[in-house]
């Protein structure tokens, strides 16, 4: 029997989803973080479950000719990567691998995924940055990141996928919060101020919009505030203030005040142009953005004369980069400011051929074709991690459009959409594009055509 805190001499013979190396002690599973395929260890149980255990690494005996040097003092306490040790072309087969692997689980059969697409150069390539600053072990007032899966916040001033101009901004927030005393936020207590700062950046325009999430209105030095930071990082367009007194994991609440500017800033996904507020989503690496939106445009072979949905548009990024090769782009997504965004979106790039509405895309779906009578010729869905919602999957298996177009930031669920899908539909290509480099996950991209006999 496998006994906690025992220590074993074992070989990798896997990897996981997360990266984690898997090994097996007679029918016992083992997962080890921070351990590759092929390498000789010694580990510690550190937790016994029926069928399954974990371990820490302490010991490599025989290195993978993949393991790379470490290169963040933090790595191994943060929650952000799992990848870092890792050659980067072999993690992207990693990550093709455990694609692979989800959807041949729900698809019941093997998948090739041929299109992988790597970054050039997988570093500093967020565009939103996002800090907890809170109290530390010695009641002094800290900003970092959380450590994997807990709320304690490690200590942070420099992130290998962090944009330089956007840590520069938080470092400067931090070290005026703690020039002047003002308080971090503190969970137990839920007293405190500032808890998070939030530096969002416009790589095309260098506009950078900065969001003080706050556990009250009142922030003092306010004004000092805004003239520091403005001073020295004249790329700061915009100051908001965001309240947020809820015992929530959610990082933002729902009001927002503008304390400098316009309360917005711009960027550009190739010629087109994007207004982003503190609420919108916009994906976080726009170099693989566009290699991810060329290849969703590709799969629907547009030729002018279609009829496009985009559903769950957010600010209607993928319509909009899709709607010069339409004929008609209808957007739908639940939040209205995401809506309003969409719609200011398409007057900033001239687009006259596309309507935005507001409302849960199962309802609205349903509504917006039973009113408009308007049938797709293709629809991109880009939902959110939990997927698509089953009604919306039956309405359009119902409304049977010619092409469907899946973008997907989570395999899992992405696989299980599939298999319903294909009751009508056949899965015709696949690619994976790599947006968030360093960690395990990955963006995924499907196209399905309907089946000829129907």
């Amino acid at each position: 029997m496998v006994k906690k805190n025992n220590e074993y001499d074992i070989e990798i013979i896997d990897n996981g989803i997360e990266g984690e190396g898997i090994a097996k002690i007679e029918d016992v599973t083992i997962f080890i973080p921070k351990a590759i395929k092929g390498e000789k260890v010694r580990i510690k149980i550190l937790k016994v479950n029926k069928s399954i255990c974990f371990a820490k690494l302490l010991k490599i005996y025989e290195k993978s000719e993949y393991r790379i040097e470490e290169d963040c003092d933090t790595y191994l306490k943060c929650g952000g990567c799992n990848f870092r040790h890792i050659d980067y072309q072999y993690s992207l087969e990693m990550k093709r691998k455990n694609v692979e692997t989800t959807l041949r689980k729900s698809l019941k059969r093997e998948m090739n995924i041929n299109t992988v697409i790597g970054m050039d150069e997988p570093f500093y390539y967020r565009n939103k940055l996002q800090y907890p600053v809170g109290i530390g072990t010695n009641g002094e007032t800290i900003m970092g990141v959380f450590a994997n899966r807990s709320h304690r916040i490690i200590e942070t001033h420099h992130c290998k996928i962090q944009n330089k101009k956007c840590q520069k901004v938080a470092n400067d927030v931090f070290d005026f919060i703690k020039a002047h005393n003002i308080s971090g936020y503190n969970e137990e207590k839920r007293s405190g101020l500032v808890r998070h700062i939030i530096v969002r950046i416009g790589i095309k325009t260098n506009e950078i919009m900065l969001t003080l999430v706050l556990n009250d209105w009142k922030l003092s030095h306010q004004e000092e505030l805004v003239k520091y930071i403005t001073q020295l990082n004249p790329e700061v367009k915009t100051i908001v203030k965001n309240l947020n007194s809820k015992n929530t994991n959610v990082i933002l609440g729902q009001e927002n005040k503008v304390i400098y500017g316009d309360g917005y800033i711009f960027d550009y996904l190739k010629d087109k142009k994007f207004k982003i507020s503190p609420m919108s989503f916009y994906q976080v690496n726009p170099i693989q953005t566009v290699k991810l939106y060329d290849k969703a445009v590709e799969f629907a072979g547009l030729t002018g004369n279609e009829t496009i949905f985009d559903l769950y548009c957010g600010i209607g990024t993928i319509g909009i980069f899709a709607s010069d090769k339409a004929k008609y782009l209808y957007g739908i997504e639940t939040i209205p400011q995401a809506i309003e965004d969409a719609k200011q979106n398409a007057k900033l790039n001239g687009i006259e051929n596309a309507e935005f509405f507001v409302g849960d895309v199962e309802n609205v779906l349903q509504k917006f074709l039973e009113e408009k009578h308007i049938k797709p010729d293709v629809v991109f869905v880009d939902p959110p991690r939990k997927g698509c919602d089953r009604t919306a999957i039956e309405t359009l298996l119902e409304v049977k459009p010619q092409k469907i177009v899946y973008v997907s930031c989570n395999p899992a669920t992405l696989a299980r959409d599939l298999a319903v899908f294909e009751e009508k539909y056949e899965i015709k290509d696949f690619a994976i594009c790599d947006m968030f480099p360093g960690t395990s996950h990955v963006e995924c991209c499907a196209l399905m055509t309907l089946k000829d006999n129907l």
